[in-house]
């Protein structure tokens, strides 16, 4: 069987799954680490105040309000933002399988994949519709 080297032969989706994976990893490990870093340098020798908590502003709670802090290079936010790319990206590489199963003709499994991306994504909006 010939099989052109652009066909999506089994090997070459796990590839790219796995570069989807590995980059996005790197990817969220890298702006974390900025966003430490960032953090550190405006805040580190600032003293922490035990005695009295305070919770986490609500503009972290909000994928509006990391990304707002986030362009104006705010630590906390950046690290945020971070995180909010670690969970995206096992999410990214469900949505690229849908996309490689439905290129492969694979109807079941594009239908078992996209309930998976809809679990997930229900999930990750809080359970909300």
């Amino acid at each position: 069987m010939n099989q052109s080297p652009r066909s999506w032969s089994d090997q070459r989706v796990e590839n790219i799954v796995g570069n989807l994976l590995r980059v996005g990893v790197w990817l969220a490990a890298s702006v974390v680490a900025l966003g430490g870093l960032i953090f550190l340098y405006r805040h580190g020798r600032e003293i922490t105040q035990y005695a009295r908590f305070v919770g986490e502003p609500s503009e972290y709670c909000t994928a509006a309000g990391i990304l707002r802090g986030s362009v104006t290079l705010h630590g906390r936010n950046i690290i945020q933002l971070g995180l909010l790319l670690l969970i995206a990206t096992p999410i990214a590489r469900v949505a690229f399988s849908v996309v490689a199963f439905a290129l492969e003709r694979d109807k079941m499994y594009v239908v078992i994949t996209l309930i998976v991306l809809t679990v997930l994504l229900f999930s990750l909006a809080g359970g909300h519709l």
